[in-house]
């Protein structure tokens, strides 16, 4: 199964989640970062779950009026069969939904996930073997700098004095690209003399190329 990557924003849109126990909470801690309106629908659910802000909760079994306005589901039910039960309603109804376990029932499939901050980087093995993506997601945490968050901050908060100041396009990437790496050599954000410094030093190189 080869799945494409797509990034959807999914603040303040409806989910359901089918299950309660400890498969569908580590799947409702990944997406409650993000934003998502969960319903949680299961005969029993965990203490743990319980406790979670913002959730919906129906302790019952799930039902297919569930599903109504739902923009995707998981489906964590310890009962296979309804978990397959959501996963054929949700593709007659175009809904999307991942199935724990099942690949073949999922329309788009759920990634080990490292977050910081703005950043998400999902990876997939296209159900071939989870513990490839957990290795994968451990390598690719490790490698990220402590303060990363606070790199993107800083960058997000600076890109539109930079857009101003290089309208050109090819400059423009160059100038991010190096100012993202002064600031992993500092480990963190510039201040706003070391900014300045940055800038009149870009200019100066400009300034020296175009003569």
């Amino acid at each position: 199964m080869s799945c494409f990557p797509f990034f959807i924003e999914i603040e303040g849109r409806p989910a359901l989640i089918i299950g309660g126990g400890t498969v569908a909470l580590r799947k409702i801690e990944k997406l409650l970062p993000y934003g998502p309106r969960l319903t949680v629908v299961a005969p029993e659910v965990s203490k743990e779950i319980a406790a979670l802000p913002g959730l919906c909760i129906l302790r019952r079994p799930f039902q297919p009026e569930d599903l109504e306005g739902m923009m995707f589901v998981i489906a964590a039910a310890s009962n296979r069969e309804v978990n397959r039960q959501a996963a054929a309603l949700c593709r007659e109804r175009g809904v999307l939904i991942n199935a724990v376990d099942d690949p073949a029932a999922c329309t788009f499939l759920f990634p080990a996930l490292v977050k910081r901050g703005g950043l998400s980087v999902g990876i997939s093995s296209g159900g071939a073997s989870p513990s490839i993506s957990i290795y994968l997601k451990e390598q690719i945490a490790a490698l990220l700098p402590g303060r990363l968050e606070d790199i993107l901050d800083f960058l997000k908060a600076v890109r539109p004095r930079l857009k101003a100041a290089l309208p050109e396009e090819t400059a423009r990437a160059a100038a991010f690209r190096a100012l993202f790496q002064r600031c992993m050599e500092e480990g963190r954000g510039l201040t706003a003399a070391e900014l300045e410094d940055w800038e009149l030093l870009l200019l100066a190189e400009e300034t020296e190329e175009a003569t």
